[in-house]
């Protein structure tokens, strides 16, 4: 079934499989895109996905996190965009046209980066105080002028995604970023029209679609990220001061609210939903698989000059032998497949639009059981599609790939300072050979693995086989 085409709206997708928002740090340091960003989209479209939703791309300017990550806060970026989504569609397999969506999003108060520690990186709902998420020593609530020029943003930036030529655009309301921040009600303590009851909280996402409705017109395809439950409690974290009740501190939203929410955004217009789980990113619900320590090390030593509490982030992962900080980090992490699908199977027995499922989808069976059940329509996936690009062919042959990916989430733990790319060894020949091909997706013209030409699979050159 994975290999059967699909309609969402008036476009049409080639197969059942996209590949769900990564990306690296290939853009210029103004946010325009560049052709090692080309590059590493293309080897996608090469590898017959039905469709490419781009990594998460920055409505504001003064929040583009991470560094060197694509932007759209201007009309400036249009044209770039138009003339690389045209290149990377022309990379698409003859038997269909690979589809390009671009997601728009804010990071917020969890802003990843910065060139120096500036104030508009800690806003977002409420002020708190959070150890894992952002750099700033502590948010600070944005005022209705803050707000209303976020919904503008975000609807100028959906007006140049239709002008550059793309199938649709996405909008994050998960992850843990801005429009997730209003939602959760863990980190989301005001008062006013967008705080509170259930219906306030969303009151930022729904003028958000509102705007963005209107702006790119019926026709173009709309979609909306969700997190279907939000799991505060997950990754283990401090945010201070606690909320009452209890649940909101521990839990966040549940499917409860997250159905009810699904239910407005379909009346508001969105064309279908992309389903996943957890509140920040990476985290465990999101992202299952093993608890990426080393890559959150990196992360943490190399934005520890921001602020104070990034300082003392940064010496207590250095401080902790790894066996302790990973034991108590790492809780909650652990691999499972099709993480999220019973979570999108809830969701679209709410719904009459399509949806879409993402966590823990690699293995033929595993996609064709979701979509055979009715679960969702379509799968998302990241991790496998970068350690494999090349993944639908070896799944027409086979029900897994020859050199799985592995699920150790040291891609996304690192991309905010690192080149994006497989960090998992033992998937390698050799250290060696895993900078090569680390090197070669941020290299226009870099010769990926899976284009050369090998007699036996990296598996067994390795002699270290990934687990799934």
């Amino acid at each position: 079934m994975l290999f059967e085409p699909f309609r969402i709206k008036n476009v049409e997708f080639g197969n059942r499989v996209l590949r769900s928002s990564i990306g690296g740090r290939m853009a210029y340091y103004d946010g325009a895109v560049s052709p090692a960003w080309i590059h590493f989209e293309k080897a996608f479209a090469a590898g017959g996905v039905a469709g490419i939703i781009s990594a998460t791309i920055s409505v504001n300017k003064t929040r583009m996190s991470p560094l060197e990550y694509p932007t759209i806060y201007d009309d400036r970026f249009v044209e770039p965009y138009r003339d690389a989504v045209r290149e990377i569609k022309q990379g698409s397999r003859k038997t269909h046209e690979c589809r390009y969506i671009i997601q728009l999003g804010d990071t917020g108060g969890a802003t990843h980066t910065s060139l120096r520690s500036q104030p508009d990186d800690g806003l977002t709902a409420s002020s708190y105080f959070d150890v894992l998420y952002g750099y700033r020593n502590r948010t600070a609530a944005m005022n209705s002028e803050q707000i209303a020029q976020t919904i503008d943003n975000f609807k100028q930036a959906a007006r140049r995604v239709k002008e550059a030529g793309c199938d649709g655009v996405e909008i994050t309301a998960a992850k843990g970023y801005l429009i997730h921040q209003f939602l959760n009600p863990g980190t989301n303590r005001r008062t006013d029209e967008y705080g509170g009851s259930v219906d306030k909280r969303f009151r930022l996402l729904e003028q958000i679609v509102t705007e963005v409705r209107a702006e790119v017109g019926p026709d173009f395809l709309f979609g909306i990220r969700l997190a279907a439950k939000d799991f505060n409690y997950l990754p283990v974290n401090i945010r201070w001061p606690p909320v009452w009740p209890p649940r909101h501190y521990f839990v966040g939203n549940d499917l409860a609210e997250t159905t009810y929410y699904a239910r407005k955004l379909e009346a508001l217009g969105v064309d279908y939903l992309h389903i996943d789980c957890g509140f920040g990113f990476p985290n465990p619900k999101g992202s299952p698989g093993r608890y990426p320590g080393d890559g959150f090390k990196s992360f943490v030593n190399a934005t520890r000059y921001l602020s104070g509490k990034a300082e003392l982030r940064a010496i207590l992962f250095n401080l902790f032998p790894a066996r302790i900080r990973d034991l108590l980090f790492g809780i909650g992490w652990k691999f499972e497949p099709a993480a999220n699908a019973d979570h999108a199977a809830a969701i679209r027995r709410a719904v009459n639009i399509p949806v879409i499922a993402n966590g823990g989808f690699q293995d033929k069976d595993v996609i064709n059981g979701a979509l055979e059940a009715g679960k969702c329509d379509m799968v998302a996936m990241a991790r496998p599609l970068l350690a494999n690009p090349d993944l639908l062919d070896q799944l027409a042959v086979a029900n897994s790939p020859d050199n799985p990916c592995s699920f150790c989430t040291m891609c996304c733990a690192q991309t905010a300072v690192m080149p994006i790319g497989c960090y998992d060894e033992c998937r390698f020949a050799s250290r060696d050979d895993m900078m090569d091909q680390v090197i070669a997706w941020s290299s226009p013209g870099g010769i990926l693995p899976f284009e050369k030409s090998r007699k036996k699979p990296l598996r067994e050159k390795a002699g270290n086989k990934g687990t799934t």
